[in-house]
């Protein structure tokens, strides 16, 4: 299970929300430099946890190609299941073959 984030939602939501305020006014050189700056105003303890968010929209968003947020969730719920049903079919090959051994042992 994923640790939950320090960093409330709309605090990560306002400052990616910056970031592409600040990058489509032309406020700083680079994205990288608005990213840096707004992240030591908003006391986030790196610029790249803000990058990666900033991402994470763009992909979220479609802007930018990746497997979406929904798609990430669905991929491991799915590898969960996966995983248990190879769990749950090991234990039935068990059984059978003990059951198996079972019905070809002579009775007295």
């Amino acid at each position: 299970m994923a640790r939950p984030s320090k960093y409330p939602r709309e605090l990560r939501e306002r400052a990616v929300r910056m970031v592409g305020e600040a990058v489509e006014r032309g406020d700083y050189p680079s994205e990288f430099e608005a990213i840096r700056t707004i992240a030591g105003k908003l006391g986030i303890g790196s610029a790249e946890t803000l990058r990666q968010w900033v991402r994470r929209t763009e992909i979220d968003g479609g802007a930018r190609p990746g497997r979406t947020t929904q798609e990430l969730a669905e991929i491991r719920e799915l590898k969960r299941e996966v995983a248990e049903l190879r769990r749950a079919n090991e234990i039935l090959k068990s059984a059978s073959a003990f059951f198996a051994a079972e019905l070809d042992r002579p009775h007295r």
